[in-house]
């Protein structure tokens, strides 16, 4: 196998590897959206990680933050 033919599938592999990350990060932020506005309907708090500190936040405190884009 040449390089060049080598190069083409890494290329080609590269590209199918990104659209897959970037499905798997949509998929994830919609699942993260999901879950505060269901939290925020019941009044539910979320523990989150901010700057490092642990916290318990109402959830719709956070709405703002994971409001569809």
């Amino acid at each position: 196998m040449s390089l060049l033919t080598k190069v083409i599938r890494m290329e080609a592999n590269k590209s199918e590897f990104d659209e897959l990350s970037d499905k798997i990060l949509e998929g994830m932020a919609e699942a993260s959206r999901k879950l505060v506005e269901e939290s925020a309907i019941v009044g539910r708090s979320l523990v989150i990680s901010e700057n490092g500190e642990v916290k318990k936040v109402p959830a719709k405190e956070l709405l703002p933050k994971v409001a569809k884009r």
